[in-house]
């Protein structure tokens, strides 16, 4: 039986360091070779070095330069890998989900916890179960860590140092890693809808606001005139809001202004639902959209590219009622 063909974009990230002078440092493919030589016996592998850098320093453009290069490459793999750092991972997953809708291969985001040039590295394991789901025949855009698979859409870091870092929020995993190999949840993957398209672009006018008792409404004046497009407010509980003094009138004031607000909740592993107080029902009648059950991750990134695509504050209210790619329970 002949080997699946993976291409392996490396981006740099911990799984790809060595310590330096100052502490760990991101290098190129090349400290992954081991690892690789092993994974051959399964996998027929081209590397290609894409960028080297720490996560954190990952940008919007960084994202458009890797969707571009899944695209271009695709058609030439049956699956893609994309070695990545674990700090923006969530984010970058979930934006390659909006830029590269109708994907027709699987695109599986993964790194490690400790580098691979650590004899405990979780990277090993991070890679094998990256390049088997890759191989799957599954399209869609992935994350694999600690032996488990998350839709891209759905992962969020959870822990900073421990191997269990990303889990998948009110989504079923997409696989696991058992006894028996790697295994698929069918109910958990999405469909593929539509044929493969490049939409890579993006505003980087929209601002993660986590809600605190007391804040200071002029906030959002102050978000309007910086030239911001796009409000994420992680809100309390169901999505409770400071309606009784000025916070109503600030998101009006953005609103009026043409400026997207959604609101998410604090709370990681449960909804947003507008509709249960008071509170939140005003806000619903300014127009605020509802993010629902998306990660933060999910909602700041679909509202960027929406807003990259042009759209308008009623085309991206209706955007927000779709489930493009298992992001929203409806």
């Amino acid at each position: 039986m002949s080997k699946k063909h993976i291409l392996l974009l490396t981006t740099g990230g911990t799984i790809a360091s060595l310590p330096g002078f100052d502490g760990l440092e991101p290098h190129r493919a090349d400290v992954m070779e081991r690892q690789l030589s092993q994974l051959r016996s399964y996998f027929d592998i081209t590397v290609e070095d894409l960028m080297c850098l720490d996560s954190s320093n990952i940008r919007p453009k960084e994202w458009q330069k890797i969707a571009q290069r899944v695209f271009e490459r695709r058609l030439q793999f049956d699956g893609v890998v994309i070695s990545h750092g674990t700090d923006t991972m969530a984010y970058t997953a979930s934006a390659l989900t909006w830029m590269l809708p109708g994907i027709d291969r699987p695109v599986v985001i993964t790194g490690s916890q400790l580098p691979l040039a650590d004899p405990l590295s979780d990277g090993p394991d991070n890679l094998r179960t990256a390049f088997t789901m890759a191989a799957s025949g599954h399209p869609g855009i992935y994350l694999a860590f600690d032996r488990k698979v998350t839709l891209g859409c759905r992962a969020v870091k959870v822990r900073a140092s421990g191997f269990s870092a990303f889990e998948s929020v009110n989504a079923r995993y997409a696989a696991r890693v058992t006894h028996q190999g790697l295994v698929i949840d069918p109910a958990a993957l999405q469909p593929q809808i539509g044929f493969p398209q490049l939409m890579d672009q993006v505003s980087n006018s929209v601002f993660l606001l986590k809600l605190t008792p007391g804040l200071d409404a002029s906030v959002f004046e102050m978000l309007a005139n910086l030239g911001y497009r796009g409000i994420v407010i992680e809100a309390f509980g169901l999505g409770g809001v400071n309606v009784l003094h000025e916070g109503l009138q600030g998101i009006r004031m953005a609103l009026d202004r043409g400026i997207s607000v959604v609101v998410t909740t604090q709370c990681l592993y449960d909804s947003s639902d507008l509709q249960v107080y008071q509170v939140g029902k005003k806000l619903l009648e300014l127009g605020v959209i509802q993010g629902r059950d998306m990660t933060s991750e999910a909602a700041m990134t679909k509202l960027m590219w929406a807003l990259g695509q042009g759209m308008d504050q009623k085309q991206i209210e209706s955007l927000f009622l779709r489930n493009l790619a298992g992001e929203i329970t409806l």
